[in-house]
């Protein structure tokens, strides 16, 4: 290349149009840049409009109950109708000390101890089980999850059927078998079990369809990779599919510990508590003192106190998994 060549090469200026351009889409001050903050508030105010809905129902139907209760564990407040006082902590001295209290959440934790186990272990082998390729998948996915989209009120109908004393079909089964009768929903040493086995029917589906998706969603490569290494299905099991289900299954055990703390619904219908007494939650005792004895304020306090108790222990898990992740 001669020099002559090299002259002519077109050298674009300081201040040529395409550079003012650009600076000019760029410079804060620009009609550009006006529009374009115009712009974003416009798009703002119009995602306010979509979440208003919710953030009004959120604050009526959510977050005033919630304070209001607050309130409300620090008054004598009747259900009676008549003047409340502002009685301060003692409502909550009285639950610490209230005997039906720790009794109660003992019967809680007693059910969240027996129903969680079941309800992962099963609903991981149901996934899995679909997961593999059975025939008429469709109908598996279908019979798992059917349960949980009933309600409470025709899960205790079913169950008290099933239940019944001697007619019932788990007796009539124990008949067959030349053994006696069994007190499902009246035997004190039973009544919980029973409860726990109505429940992993009805809720385990959930659980089911949480695993199944993570299942779909480990890379088939893995599993590509492993077989053509010489590993085999179990090999598969352990060494890729659980250790990749690990996130979701802590994430399932949490959901499920906290619900089944909370369970009311089922105990309510089906023993009302009983029998004497051995299997009442927390949220019966709350629901009693509130609603039959009338004592809102009590009431209130208690639920606070339980409250609280959830909220240390779902902190305590989820440090641990935040600080895995």
């Amino acid at each position: 290349m001669n020099a002559s060549s090299i002259s002519t090469v077109p050298v674009p200026e300081t201040g040529s149009p395409s550079r003012t351009r650009r600076a000019s889409k760029t410079r804060p001050g620009s009609a550009a840049a006006s529009s374009t903050r115009k712009s974003l508030r416009e798009r703002d105010k119009s995602g306010y409009v979509f979440v208003a809905p919710f953030a009004i129902a959120a604050g009526l139907f959510l977050l005033w109950p919630t304070i209001y209760g607050l309130w409300m564990s620090f008054t004598d407040q009747a259900l009676t109708g008549t003047a409340s006082h502002f009685v301060g902590f003692s409502n909550y001295v009285e639950a610490l000390g209230d005997p039906q209290v720790w009794a109660t959440l003992w019967h809680t934790v007693v059910f969240t101890l027996l129903s969680v186990v079941p309800l992962v272990v099963v609903s991981l082998v149901m996934a899995l089980l679909v997961h593999t390729g059975l025939p008429g998948q469709w109908v598996w996915r279908m019979s798992f999850f059917a349960p949980f989209l009933l309600t409470s009120a025709v899960v205790a109908s079913l169950s008290t059927w099933l239940f019944q004393p001697e007619i019932g079909l788990f007796d009539v089964a124990l008949a067959k078998l030349h053994l006696g009768p069994v007190g499902w929903l009246s035997d004190q040493n039973v009544a919980m079990y029973s409860i726990v086995l109505v429940t992993v029917w009805w809720t385990v589906g959930f659980n089911f369809l949480l695993f199944l998706a993570a299942l779909q969603g480990i890379p088939h490569t893995l599993y590509e990779a492993a077989t053509i290494d010489g590993a085999g299905a179990w090999r598969r099991l352990f060494s890729i599919t659980l250790p990749q289900l690990r996130n979701i299954a802590a994430v399932i055990v949490l959901l499920q510990i906290i619900g089944s703390l909370k369970v009311f619904d089922q105990i309510y219908l089906l023993t009302g508590g009983g029998p004497n007494g051995s299997t009442r939650p927390i949220l019966e005792y709350i629901y009693d003192t509130g609603f039959t004895n009338y004592r809102l304020g009590y009431a209130s306090a208690i639920s606070y106190v339980f409250f609280a108790l959830i909220l240390v222990f779902a902190l305590v898990r989820l440090v641990p998994t935040r600080k895995e992740s």
